[in-house]
């Protein structure tokens, strides 16, 4: 699916949580909910969208593509996990199919620990876990967002496509030249289009807590949700031992699918390998859920 394709699936909606960007597919059945990370977007599921016979809602997370944030916005993973909570009430979405990858999976994770009985089933792909908050690679940023130098710099990248898209994205892709460079710019405008949002872009960062997900363990450790892990051998954020932590944590975890030499960003550039596993994973449960 091109951004165009997808683009005409774009709704919006306020909620509790300040006005959302959105695309839904529209269609019978449980929904599928799709949550991207950091320096993405809803775009970032477009391949996945396209590969899937349901209605499927795609949003984007305050500050990136179309949703955004309030000077005040919360970006803690408890004030993320509200906003998606807030997003579903509004839309009246429940028992529906959650996705979610890098740290839309941590967000995933404190939503699912609360709020288990509106899921259907929940699948994580490569993400922060407990004890990888933030992932050893993400460091260097964190400590130029710290700095305050990220949103002196980080707005330069704008002017060369190319550079940027193998600065940011290079070490998430098997091969980034797969990603279209007005999809770069897409992700990379809204969070450093400006100097006041990299600064914002700035807190989101340092508001991304590592004690927030042990906090979550003892709920975790209740979730009988049918949880499938999809995970990319080749991460250098998200190394492959973390998906058995995962599945040594949640009671609900059926399988763990690997994907040999992929990398973070597999839900765009392996989409159909991700569509099949979910397509598996679904129909594995009680009824189907097709």
């Amino acid at each position: 699916m091109t951004p165009d394709e997808f683009e005409r699936h774009r709704q919006r909606v306020q909620t509790a949580s300040g006005p959302v960007g959105y695309a839904d597919t529209g269609g019978d059945g449980p929904p599928v909910l799709f949550l991207h990370g950091l320096a993405t977007s809803g775009y970032l599921w477009r391949h996945v969208v396209e590969r899937l016979d349901r209605r499927c809602v795609v949003p984007d997370l305050p500050l990136h593509g179309t949703t955004p944030a309030a000077p005040d916005q919360d970006f803690t993973l408890p004030g993320l996990a509200r906003f998606v909570g807030d997003f579903c009430d509004a839309l009246d979405l429940d028992g529906f199919h959650l996705v979610a990858n890098d740290t839309g999976g941590a967000i995933a994770q404190t939503f699912a620990a609360r709020n288990a009985h509106r899921l259907a089933t929940l699948t994580l792909t490569n993400c922060e876990t407990h004890g990888n908050l933030p992932p050893r690679a993400l460091l260097p940023v964190i400590m130029l967002a710290r700095a305050g130098l990220l949103a002196r710099t980080a707005p330069r990248m704008l002017r060369d496509l190319p550079r940027a898209r193998r600065r940011v994205y290079g070490s998430g892709y098997q091969d980034v030249r797969t990603l279209p460079e007005e999809v770069v710019r897409a992700y990379l405008e809204p969070i450093f289009g400006t100097r006041e949002s990299a600064r914002r872009f700035e807190r989101f960062l340092l508001s991304l807590h590592a004690r927030d997900l042990p906090a979550i363990d003892p709920d975790l450790a209740r979730l009988r949700v049918p949880t499938l892990i999809v995970w990319g051998t080749a991460d250098k954020f998200f190394p492959l031992k973390w998906a058995y932590r995962l599945r040594n944590t949640i009671p609900g975890v059926t399988k763990v699918v690997e994907l040999e030499g992929a990398k973070l960003f597999f839900p765009d550039e392996r989409a159909a390998d991700l569509a099949a596993a979910l397509i598996a994973h679904w129909a594995a449960q009680p009824g189907g859920h097709l």
